[in-house]
């Protein structure tokens, strides 16, 4: 049976996003959340998206209420249990995510495939928490979800081939560009991006040039649409800090080992643009000055 009804466990930024884009896709979507505050919230914000898309004219009144009749949000796991595949968009813990999959696990119904969001962690050893591995796969979306139009799907080496394809179909009919990946911790985007954001980091460090120097070298040189120390802020310095450490522990390469000055600045609670403070002070959220380093 084709997709038709999706399961999304958490309702935060990504969550909240993959569920929108799944409902604006056609898909009957349920979304799950441990509080019902925390649905509330989700589904607010969804509210919001559509709302500036009618605003905008790329959405009509009329596209916004079906959109929302095939959303619905719960507290409750047990409501995914119809689902033909579940995506889960929590915290980036593994033994969060494989406790999650487990239950999941038995609470679907066989034909059900499951998929993560995660950025970084092994989807191999996700999968093996359930009795489906054959029907499991990554499926990373970006941030904001709605907006980009990257997702990579994720294959293990016990992905059934057929489920892989019906997958990379899926991200087609949600309007995104579906990159094949392989089960290799940061996929394709995190590979090449971490180590260029801790080089960055470290040619600071080694006095290569100023933060705006940096920034401005990458913008004006290489065309990119921000530097990699306004890109790290938006990011959030402890989670590229996080996902750095799981790199480094896979590979045991120095690229993708986190720079001291990362470090100090992730204890220290500079995270970005979330925090107030990183490589930029956004005392004014617009007009961001450098920081004193």
């Amino acid at each position: 049976m084709p997709i038709q009804k999706v399961g999304v466990v958490g309702c935060g930024l990504m969550g909240s996003g993959i569920a929108q884009v799944c409902a604006q896709a056609g898909f009957t979507t349920i979304v799950r959340e441990v509080s019902s505050d925390l649905v509330e919230k989700g589904l607010k914000g969804i509210e919001k998206n559509l709302a500036r898309l009618v605003e905008k004219g790329t959405l009509t009144e009329t596209a916004k209420g079906e959109v929302r009749g095939r959303l619905s949000g719960t507290t409750r796991l047990e409501d995914l249990k119809d689902c033909d595949l579940v995506i889960e968009a929590i915290i980036e813990q593994l033994p969060a995510k494989r406790e999650l999959f487990a239950t999941l696990d038995a609470l679907c119904g066989p034909a059900a495939i499951f998929a993560s969001n995660t950025s970084s962690l092994t989807i191999t050893e996700m999968s093996t928490a359930t009795k489906r591995p054959q029907r499991f796969v990554g499926l990373h979306f970006f941030n904001p979800v709605p907006v980009m139009k990257l997702v990579e799907v994720v294959r293990t080496i016990s992905t059934d081939p057929a489920i892989y394809e019906e997958i990379v179909a899926f991200g087609a009919k949600l309007g995104k560009t579906a990159v094949r990946a392989k089960d290799s911790t940061g996929f394709i985007v995190n590979r090449l991006l971490v180590p260029y954001l801790l080089d960055a980091i470290r040619a600071l460090e080694e006095g290569a040039g100023s933060i705006e120097d940096i920034d401005n070298s990458m913008k004006l040189g290489c065309a990119h649409p921000m530097g990699p120390l306004t890109l790290l802020d938006f990011v959030g310095l402890d989670t590229t800090y996080y996902i750095a450490n799981i790199m480094f522990d896979e590979f045991r390469e120095r690229r993708f080992a986190p720079p001291p000055l990362l470090k100090r600045m992730v204890l220290a609670g500079w995270n970005g643009r979330k925090s107030g403070r990183g490589f930029y002070d956004y005392t004014d959220p617009q007009k961001p000055k450098p920081m004193s380093l």
